[in-house]
């Protein structure tokens, strides 16, 4: 294999340091917020986000007014962006069948899909106002039937955000809070005298909401552990050329100083061609203060001499986004095993998925793209097991295993469980502590 790295980002190492700052601050934070409530969760909001107000839940009142200042045109884009998001969520529930099946005569076993009782949505807001962001976890937990939605984004500009307060309340929020950070997500996940806690955390978020989900984990749920931001173009000749590949790279590189942006391509003439064109691309693009440092510290330009070697380099990178422009891009479809989502051929691209078209754009990053996928109607789901024994005749055979099984392994306890069934419904006389005969007739 001959993988040549005409770019590179920082090492690996570097970025373990730097997610390793925030941890003490967001757990000290935590602490704050489980040990004094809302007047932790007030302090906060005043320290970092220079908010201040009686109560942090909008009344209905305030959503009424705050919603007013969205215009037609842009009430209609959101609109139209929910309705995306909702027709695809729902195709994703309907798939998502309940079961019964008689596995043994009189043996039943089944699952039940159950929405989990009540969610946290986070929706950025404090640099840029992640509108989509409400589509994509309140709307979705909606069609999931979750039956306690509650949302919180952080003032942007010292207000509440009107487009994200209105995507939220079409959405399916129940309660909307004008809350940002580790105080949101702590509040949400916690509690506190004014806010009841939630059962499962989602939405993205900067370095500090991502670690404050990380340590929350397990006392309550979580979609999944997120990082900064990543997008990967994987590009040929063939079907991309410079500009394409740049301002597809610099679309992700703006959300923050941090967000690794990847061109992965079998062409050197590209790849240099491409990187002319972000250096072109950042003397006029509007947020390159901030693509810029991304490109620089977490950039990166692949060159290799086959599809199979991209294939295994993008595999292993396994970005949250990738595109893929090339000349057999549905071959890539097929056998891309690691990644967030995929984004085929020229015509499609990142922001059209993180924004409207309709998949989730709450995705896996830092490689968890290898064991999990990203948000969607599912990870609001539980699936719960049962089953049921109809007659006395699988009682008696079911629990004659059981009981030599769980004596196998020292569970006398467990044994008697079966036993008591054995005796009571197969008529058998099995002693005490014993294991149940084996009998032709429980074949």
């Amino acid at each position: 294999m001959s993988v040549r790295y005409l770019k590179r980002g920082k090492p690996e190492a570097e970025r373990a340091e730097d997610d390793a700052k925030v941890r003490g601050a967001v757990e000290a934070a935590l602490a704050e917020i489980g040990a004094r409530g809302d007047a932790a969760v007030r302090e906060m909001a005043e320290k970092f986000d220079g908010y201040s107000r009686e109560t942090y839940r909008l009344s209905d009142g305030e959503i009424e007014a705050i919603i007013a200042k969205v215009s037609d045109r842009e009430m209609a884009d959101i609109r139209f962006a929910q309705e995306q998001v909702r027709v695809f969520a729902q195709a994703q529930r309907e798939s998502m069948k309940d079961i019964e099946v008689e596995t043994l005569p009189g043996v039943v076993l089944g699952h039940r899909n159950i929405p989990v009782q009540s969610v946290g949505c986070y929706v950025p807001g404090g640099k840029f106002p992640m509108v989509a962001s409400a589509h994509m976890s309140v709307a979705t937990a909606s069609v999931a039937g979750v039956p306690r939605i509650i949302a919180a984004t952080p003032p942007f500009k010292g207000e509440p955000n009107p487009g994200v307060i209105a995507a939220m309340h079409l959405g399916g929020a129940h309660e909307i809070y004008v809350l940002g950070g580790i105080q949101a997500i702590g509040a949400m996940a916690l509690g506190t005298e004014t806010i009841e806690p939630v059962h499962m955390l989602v939405g993205p978020g900067n370095a500090f909401v991502a670690e404050a989900k990380r340590q929350l984990f397990g006392r309550v749920g979580i979609d999944l552990f997120a990082g900064p931001t990543e997008t990967m173009v994987i590009a040929d000749e063939t079907a991309a050329d410079a500009e394409l590949c740049a301002t597809d790279l610099l679309g992700q590189a703006e959300h923050g100083y941090n967000s690794p942006c990847v061109l992965l391509t079998n062409s050197e003439r590209l790849a240099k061609d491409t990187m002319a064109e972000v250096d072109r691309l950042l003397q006029i693009l509007p947020t390159a203060e901030t693509a810029r440092v991304s490109w620089e510290d977490f950039g990166e330009v692949i060159v290799c001499d086959s599809y199979d070697e991209m294939l295994a380099v993008a595999d292993d990178i396994a970005s949250e986004h990738v595109q893929v422009m090339t000349d057999r891009d549905d071959w890539f479809l097929d056998n891309m095993t690691c990644y967030g989502a995929l984004f085929l051929g020229p015509r499609t691209n990142v922001a059209n998925g993180d924004k409207v078209i309709g998949t989730n754009h709450t995705l896996p990053t830092k490689k968890a793209g290898r064991y999990t996928g990203g948000l969607w109607v599912g990870k609001y789901l539980k699936t719960h097991s049962y089953q049921k024994i109809l007659t006395d005749e699988a009682a008696a055979m079911i629990g004659e295993y059981g009981s030599r099984l769980c004596l196998l392994e020292g569970f006398v306890a467990h044994a008697e469980q079966c036993n008591l069934r054995v005796r009571r419904y197969g008529g058998a006389n099995v002693p005490y502590g014993e294991a149940a005969p084996y009998r032709e007739a429980a074949t």
